[in-house]
């Protein structure tokens, strides 16, 4: 009796996992749309004689300010009434935790705000985050979290906007690109990518990343 209602759950459950369609991100020929042919890594890799901590901080600037000009494209889209809360598909939502460790939920548009400020204000502040030398492994995590996460919304909630502006390449070259150096340097926790996992994975089996 338990073997056929082992074999029934197995049944059902895969044809609820067949009836949930695929994220447009990751069908053909969105996801092979980029600007860039092959990997990443060459890029990201630390260059020779260069300090590590001036390269985390020039490529988390970097990262910041591309990161920022999409959040802002999507803006009048990601409303409170629109995006109650701050998630990356179905099952997945994101709290802010405030500088006294107080986890809050908030629409998206508010954790994006409160994200950017932070990350502006790190990035303004050479006590916090210097270029030099000396960046706290946790702050440079700390950022590029914030900064998947607003990638992850925008993939997940957003995508049709980007597709309407013909930005899925810009959109997908950044993504990857992202992904690759933080794989480089182990800045984002493996079940930090859960959300996105399909579409890093077929990057990388484009050789992406």
């Amino acid at each position: 009796m338990s073997f056929f209602n082992i074999r029934s759950k197995i049944k059902s459950a895969r044809k609820t996992s067949a009836s949930v369609p695929k994220p447009l991100f990751v069908c053909q020929p969105y996801v092979t749309s980029v600007l860039v042919k092959g990997s990443f890594q060459p890029m990201v890799a630390l260059p020779a004689q260069l300090d590590r901590d001036e390269w985390l901080a020039a490529n988390v600037f970097d990262f910041f300010h591309y990161i920022s000009l999409f959040s802002g494209t999507i803006a009048e889209f990601c409303t409170s009434k629109e995006c109650t809360c701050m998630s990356a598909g179905s099952g997945v939502e994101y709290a802010w935790v405030d500088a006294q460790k107080r986890s809050s939920k908030v629409s998206a548009p508010q954790y994006i705000d409160s994200a950017t400020t932070w990350l502006q204000r790190v990035l303004d502040d050479p006590e916090v985050f210097p270029t030099k030398s000396g960046i706290p492994p946790a702050t440079v995590k700390q950022a590029f979290k914030h900064m998947f996460r607003i990638l992850a919304h925008i993939y997940h909630a957003h995508y049709d906007k980007i597709l309407h502006l013909h930005a899925e390449a810009h959109l997908n070259t950044l993504f990857a690109h992202f992904i690759c150096f933080a794989k480089e340097f182990d800045l984002l926790d493996k079940k930090e990518l859960e959300p996105v996992k399909d579409l890093v994975a077929e990057f990388e089996a484009q050789n992406l990343c």
